[in-house]
């Protein structure tokens, strides 16, 4: 059997974040895989070091507008394959998925787009929310054993989220949101960390301009959600609510496979 970790982390800039210890993190946890959102790097601006970084292959997809968006997969091992977006022109072009397939399993790896912007951003979330669910059924559905991890910009429940009473009319927590995330986990994708830990109160992300992670006021929005048929491989699913230089912190996943 083996053991393979899987980390997955909202960087908020790939480029800021070298330089707040992140290479000291990466050496401390030593992930097999490595799924990042929000790099706001596009192919082209991306320096050397983390194009070849000592040890790992990297996968990027960015978003046609600059400095905005954006996913990577550091990987130890190559995969049998890469592959970026739904084959949807108007969610592909903002960069905000890499689908990593291990001969064991297939990794989504999303940065799910924010409602919070306007109205129109709120139905750009419902609707790529949709388009991915479709996409991944069709997976599902013939049995492949799958990995949807990344920043999902909503907590699901009033566990997930520091103040929910505050926050029930602010995207992130709207009902229409949360109905989607009942929804998407009774098709049979089972989010990890409540697999383990099914009353611990952890947040994953903190307001930066209300100073909320000193205050511990945060939300739980960045997730491990794996098929039924997988989840008994799972030996461990954790936030690492200690590790500091974005916004949000990394989470992690172990699975353990033939």
């Amino acid at each position: 059997m083996a053991e393979i970790k899987i980390a997955c982390w909202n960087v908020n800039g790939i480029r800021s974040i070298v330089k707040k210890g992140f290479y000291d993190w990466l050496t401390r946890e030593k992930p097999d895989i490595l799924c990042l959102q929000e790099t706001k790097v596009s192919p082209e601006d991306i320096p050397a070091e983390l194009v070849s970084p000592d040890g790992y292959h990297t996968y990027w997809n960015a978003p046609q507008k600059k400095g905005y968006a954006g996913v990577a997969v550091w990987s130890r091992e190559k995969p049998v394959e890469i592959l970026k977006g739904f084959g949807k022109p108007e969610f592909d072009v903002e960069g905000r998925v890499l689908i990593y397939k291990h001969s064991a399993f297939t990794i989504f790896n999303i940065y799910f787009p924010n409602g919070k912007a306007s109205p129109e951003r709120l139905k750009f979330k419902m609707d790529f929310y949709d388009a991915f669910l479709e996409y991944v059924e069709l997976l599902r559905k013939k049995g492949q054993k799958l990995i949807i991890c990344g920043d999902v910009n909503t907590a699901h429940n009033e566990i997930d989220i520091a103040r929910p009473k505050e926050n029930s009319k602010s995207s992130g927590f709207l009902p229409t949101e949360r109905a989607w995330m009942d929804k998407f986990i009774s098709r049979g994708y089972v989010d990890s960390f409540r697999y383990f830990h099914k009353d611990s109160v952890e947040y994953s992300y903190w307001d930066i301009k209300t100073n909320a992670r000193a205050r511990n006021v945060g939300w739980r929005i960045d997730y491990f959600f794996v098929t039924e048929n997988l989840i008994n491989r799972a030996a461990k699913s954790v936030i690492l609510s200690d590790v500091t230089g974005s916004d949000h912190c990394p989470i992690e996943l172990v699975i353990n496979i033939p």
